[in-house]
């Protein structure tokens, strides 16, 4: 029997180790990688069946390495292996065509059966995170939000975004964790049906929020979380 092809992606080397040594009881491992550049490279020459990958990595983050893969027509399934459970990135995540969703705090039988359903053309969400989120993403996963008012925390985020500010320094400024800066960034961009920082950028300027010289040069990709995620549990 053909066993399905799988490419890791995450840049904690222990876990990164402990899914090789236990996926590949199961499935044929392609390759891994530690950051979105390299996965992308990995993704084109090796042509996986399914790509499991973190949501923060250095370089290129793993939601805009995944819009990336499909925007060049990579067919491979992609599940996310995250520890955010926040709803804004779980839908920017299937807004980039991810087939599943896994949190690192569930167990290695759970990912097995995530890789296994998304591979026969299903789709998957852990039940972690709750009933209503997992109803929401199955029933229209690509949906568009309608555009709403940006709230004053937004606002903030958004303006130390267009100064140039990182994940990591933001969340220090409005005293909130890393993990809640990128929700709130994801939120944004959902709720202004952008697809990039530097979309966010633009915007920024278009309604004055910075000037065209205060802007910075951006980047696409989603800075890196430093924070090391706890491993799968057995």
């Amino acid at each position: 029997m053909k066993r399905t092809r799988v490419l890791l992606a995450d840049d904690h080397g222990m876990l990164l180790d402990a899914l090789t040594s236990f996926l590949g009881t199961e499935f044929d491992i392609a390759g891994t990688a530690r950051d979105g550049s390299a996965l992308l490279e990995m993704a084109a020459t090796l042509r996986p069946e399914v790509v499991i990958v973190d949501i923060s990595m250095p370089k290129v983050g793993g939601i805009e390495a995944a819009r990336m893969l499909r925007k060049e027509q990579n067919s491979a399934k992609i599940l996310f292996l995250t520890m955010y459970s926040d709803l804004p990135l779980v839908e920017e995540a299937f807004r980039t065509g991810a087939s599943g969703y896994v949190l690192k705090t569930g167990s290695m039988d759970e990912l097995v059966k995530a890789i296994q359903c998304i591979s026969r053309g299903h789709t998957y969400v852990t039940p972690l995170l709750g009933e209503v989120i997992s109803t929401l993403i199955m029933t229209n996963p690509q949906q568009k939000s309608r555009p709403v008012t940006l709230t004053a925390r937004q606002r903030e985020v958004l303006l130390l975004l267009a100064e140039g500010r990182t994940m990591k320094e933001i969340g220090q400024l409005l005293n909130i964790t890393t993990r809640t800066t990128e929700s709130h960034k994801y939120e944004i961009m959902r709720n202004l049906g952008l697809k990039t920082t530097a979309e966010l950028i633009r915007y920024a300027v278009r309604i004055n929020l910075v000037s065209p010289i205060e802007a910075p040069q951006t980047q696409t990709a989603l800075p890196h979380e430093e924070t090391a995620a706890p491993l799968l549990s057995q």
